[in-house]
């Protein structure tokens, strides 16, 4: 039956290893609130403890886990370090997840053309 979808394309073992990776390691609430503030920006641990109401401790392991599955970098300065997102696919990734039930709500509401 998928011979008759034009550009259709599984993916492979190792890519969805990795997205699933990635989805284990965001099934959690301060992650994604520590992603979502670095959306808006670069912020040290101690800025990023205070947005998300974690000890600093706490946002350092979690950070150091999303550094090593590739979503943020750090960039070290004195002995502070300052985090970031990697890449744009992380704004889509979070804003699909956050916003879902906005944009439902904005699709049923849209009146659609009726068949003919």
């Amino acid at each position: 039956m998928h011979e008759s979808l034009p550009d259709f394309r599984m993916p492979d073992d190792g890519q969805v290893e990795l997205a699933a990776d990635v989805f284990r390691l965001l099934a959690d609430p301060t992650r994604i609130k520590l992603l979502w503030a670095l959306l808006q920006g670069e912020e040290s641990v101690a800025c990023l403890a205070e947005l998300v109401d974690a000890p600093p401790t706490a946002v350092s392991q979690h950070l150091s886990k999303l550094r090593l599955a590739g979503l943020v970098r750090g960039r070290r300065q004195g002995t502070f370090v300052y985090y970031t997102v990697v890449d744009e696919h992380v704004a889509r990734l979070l804003g699909g997840a956050l916003f879902q039930d906005e944009d439902a709500a904005r699709r049923s509401a849209t009146p659609t053309a009726p068949a003919r």
